[in-house]
């Protein structure tokens, strides 16, 4: 025996079966299988639905501003915010000492018109006596009509500046113009309001808070699928884990471009019988532009999952799934396209399929030879597992230095 272990050619076989021995044992301990080595999710069927989210907020449906047409000092304040108003109630005077002077002004010049009248009326008459018996022109005459004329335009016209400042005394009183809800209140008492170029708002009055609507500005990549009659569900952060739903009342043809990037507002009409839904609350909104019922559905993650080697994978031609894009059926032609692998006696197979509509977690699957209950490989299993222990790693406390 010792004799044979001499020999080169016996050391070399011998060597050579002990490293068969330990790869293969290797192999039996280490090595991980390829069901073990990538994580899969079934392919499913059920329902999806395809939303587009944005942004908005809530408004009543009217609102009005209450301004004033004269200037003048806040005498008497007689609503605060959330007050409840008619249509007719006062909401605030002016001091109107100014306006009545004016007005006693112009009531005089009324009177001093209609004097003048009655002269001008008198003078006309005498001339006409006077003419008739030739003792006056008929220039004279003429002249005195005119001046009669004159003092009638006068006494008008006094009469209109009356009207105008009657009107001007009126309106240092401010009435509400609707029935409603005071929500803004922008003046006080012994404050000055000057209406000089541009009313100023004094007051802001929602007619109803029962009937709210909501301003969402949706992306040009989502307004396509948008149509008035949606409905719409939207959430707020005053009631989180609450559902509200709304109806699309109008789409603005006014787009508005921040940064390059084009919105257009989208109304949405909303019933508040509780009035729990305030002015100016921000609504997370979703509608439903897309739905189908009991198709294949293929997660989300399958379609993302590329393997480092993916150059040098098996090519699909030989699995019965692995359907090649020129064999989509024309019905799927308006859909995209995409890949997704499957585990075939330990190699990833890919497999082109043709894409419908989402709802970010999984893919509507219009073609392709996929069926219910194929497993997709939707990630790297040891990539998880680092993952898992190096969050877990970095959520340790760190240690207190003393």
């Amino acid at each position: 025996m010792k004799k044979i272990l001499r020999s080169p050619i016996a050391r070399f076989f011998l060597a050579l079966a002990i490293i068969t021995a330990g790869i293969a044992t290797y192999r039996q301990l280490y090595m991980v299988a390829p069901e073990q080595q990538y994580r899969l999710q079934a392919v499913e069927k059920g329902d999806i639905t395809q939303t587009v989210s944005a942004n908005g907020t809530i408004n009543p449906v009217t609102l009005v501003n209450v301004g004033t047409q004269v200037s003048g000092t806040v005498k008497k304040l007689y609503v605060d915010f959330n007050s409840k108003v008619e249509k007719g109630q006062v909401l605030l005077e002016l001091d109107d000492a100014l306006l009545a002077a004016q007005q006693k002004q112009s009531l005089a010049n009324v009177q001093s018109a209609n004097a003048s009248l009655e002269l001008a009326a008198a003078n006309e008459a005498r001339m006409r006596s006077l003419f008739a018996q030739e003792y006056v022109s008929r220039q004279e005459l003429d002249t005195a009509v005119q001046a009669r004329k004159a003092a009638e335009a006068q006494l008008q016209l006094a009469h209109a500046t009356v009207e105008k400042d009657r009107a001007n005394l009126a309106y240092s009183v401010i009435r509400s113009p609707v029935s409603g809800v005071v929500v803004d209140r922008s003046v006080d008492v012994g404050q000055t309001v000057a209406a000089s170029l541009q009313t100023p708002t004094l007051f802001k009055i929602a007619q109803d808070l029962s009937k709210m609507q909501i301003d969402a500005n949706f992306a040009e990549a989502d307004i396509g699928s948008i149509r008035v009659g949606q409905t719409v569900r939207f959430t707020v952060d005053a009631f989180a884990g609450r559902n509200f739903q709304g109806e699309v009342k109008l789409i603005r043809l006014n787009p508005t471009t921040v940064q390059n990037v084009v919105t257009y507002d989208v109304v949405i009409n909303v019933d508040n019988p509780e009035q729990i839904l305030l002015p100016g609350m921000t609504a997370y909104v979703s509608i439903a532009v897309a739905e189908r019922k009991d198709v294949l559905l293929a997660p989300n993650a399958a379609l993302r999952f590329k393997p480092a080697n993916a150059g040098n994978q098996k090519r699909a031609g030989g699995h019965p799934g692995g359907a090649a894009n020129g064999g989509i059926p024309k019905s799927a032609q308006d859909a995209f396209s995409a890949k997704v692998y499957v585990l075939e006696q330990g190699e990833l197979v890919p497999v082109s399929v043709s894409l419908g509509i989402t709802d970010n977690r999984n893919t509507e699957i219009v073609a392709g030879e996929l069926k219910a209950g194929d497993q997709l490989v939707v990630g790297d299993a040891q990539a998880a597992d680092k993952s898992k222990s190096s969050s877990s790693s970095g959520s340790r406390p760190p240690m207190r230095m003393f």
